[in-house]
């Protein structure tokens, strides 16, 4: 309401100012002022619409991100040719022309409104303070207060229908063009992908050294010592004798019991060594994939806790980065589902169609899922890791559930 009321005189003051720059800028344009005024215009026009998007966004609610600073190059000539060709200048400027009627339509809609409504509901009341005397009930007496009681009650709904269009408009016209947004997109993916990258290097470099290094290292000391029960005489056992005409002879005498347990202690440290490195290459590239997401998905699904119904419909192969980033977003999923939901069951759908790949988990579990909780973590960190291939991720979880989680991707980069 706060914005409505705010709107006309604001919207006013913004229409004058664009019309004002518009015609003078038209007039001045076959002089040597035409090109620095108009400038200096959209200078100005460019600071208005900040303050439009602030307002925009303490009274709406509409969070409208900043467009990126006006460039400054050396010299005279290039900067006035910088903001004369700042598109963000240009679509304030149109923000300014078309708030100017919906700052009427909302001054109309919360103002406006209420007064007629009170008109109308009391207008056998006015009719005859106005005209004194007698006067026969008529029809318009009769419609006048439900007309007024209706005309009331659609003050919200238009008011509604004003802030969503005021936060469209805004939005469209405020907020950074296209290709800035996603310039500023692909720099936040490309930083996301970056950290995430370092992340598993360090993590990898930490499961080598803590893990399988130490496995080996125990594996190397296990048969150090089986060698020493082979080769020592004193300790495995070793008779030496000789017999007349025969030459020398020797009678080797080993602890078997001794050696059969070390060689059982390195078949399960080798046996480990194995299933580490397995994991470990698992999640640099899962051999699954190598025939596709049409052999690596069924393979993921049957390995659930929670039974999961499988559709798939993959038309044409995706690119390699796009299956991996498809297959650890199953993985991920699937794994949610089975530790957080209560779920008893699930489906999972995927479809590489017309150059786009759609996954969709969905479980009958509890519900209340969602993104903005621990940016880097959960469903936040996923959106992330998907944001990095331009990919997208939304999730519909109300409380009671059910849960469904899609993740859109294209097939190629």
């Amino acid at each position: 309401m706060a914005f409505a009321v705010l709107g006309l005189p604001l919207g006013v003051l913004g229409g004058v100012y664009a019309v004002a720059v518009l015609y003078a800028g038209a007039l001045l344009s076959l002089t040597v002022l035409g090109l620095p005024f108009v400038a200096a215009a959209l200078i100005g026009a460019r600071g208005i619409g900040g303050l439009h998007r602030r307002l925009v966004g303490r009274l709406l609610g509409e969070q409208v991100a900043a467009p990126r600073p006006l460039a400054r190059p050396s010299g005279v000539l290039a900067r006035v040719r910088a903001v004369l060709t700042d598109p963000v200048a240009w679509r304030a400027l149109l923000y300014l022309l078309l708030r100017l009627p919906l700052g009427a339509l909302g001054f109309l809609a919360v103002v406006g409104l209420p007064l007629s409504s009170l008109w109308l509901a009391g207008f056998p009341l006015w009719v005859r303070l106005l005209e004194p005397g007698p006067r026969a009930v008529d029809w318009l007496d009769a419609a006048g207060p439900p007309v007024g009681l209706a005309v009331l009650a659609a003050v919200p709904a238009a008011l509604r229908a004003l802030s969503r269009a005021n936060r469209a408009l805004a939005r469209a016209l405020l907020g950074p063009v296209r290709s800035q947004q996603r310039v500023r997109e692909l720099e936040q993916a490309r930083a996301t992908l970056l950290a995430e990258n370092t992340d598993r290097l360090r993590q990898l470099e930490r499961d080598l050294h803590d893990g399988t290094q130490a496995q080996l290292v125990a594996l190397a000391i296990t048969l150090s010592l089986a060698d020493d029960a082979l080769g020592d005489p004193e300790a495995a056992g070793v008779g030496v004798g000789t017999s007349a005409g025969a030459g020398a002879r020797i009678g080797l005498g080993v602890d078997l019991g001794r050696l059969r347990t070390l060689v059982d202690r390195a078949r399960g440290q080798t046996d480990d060594t194995i299933t580490g490195l397995r994991r470990l290459t698992r999640g640099i590239h899962p051999v699954a994939l190598d025939g596709g997401l049409a052999e690596a998905l069924p393979g993921l699904t049957a390995t659930s806790p929670v039974p999961v119904t499988l559709r798939l419909d993959l038309r044409e192969r995706p690119a390699e980065v796009i299956e991996r980033a498809v297959y650890f977003c199953a993985a991920e999923l699937l794994t949610n589902v089975a530790k957080h939901s209560g779920a008893r069951t699930a489906e999972l759908t995927a479809s590489a169609v017309d150059g786009r790949v759609r996954l969709t988990v969905r479980d009958d579990g509890r519900g209340g899922a969602g993104i903005g909780i621990g940016a880097g973590t959960g469903l936040a960190g996923l959106a992330e890791r998907l944001a990095a291939v331009d990919g997208r991720l939304r999730v519909d979880s109300p409380p009671g559930g059910p849960t469904t989680v899609t993740a859109e991707l294209p097939s190629r980069l």
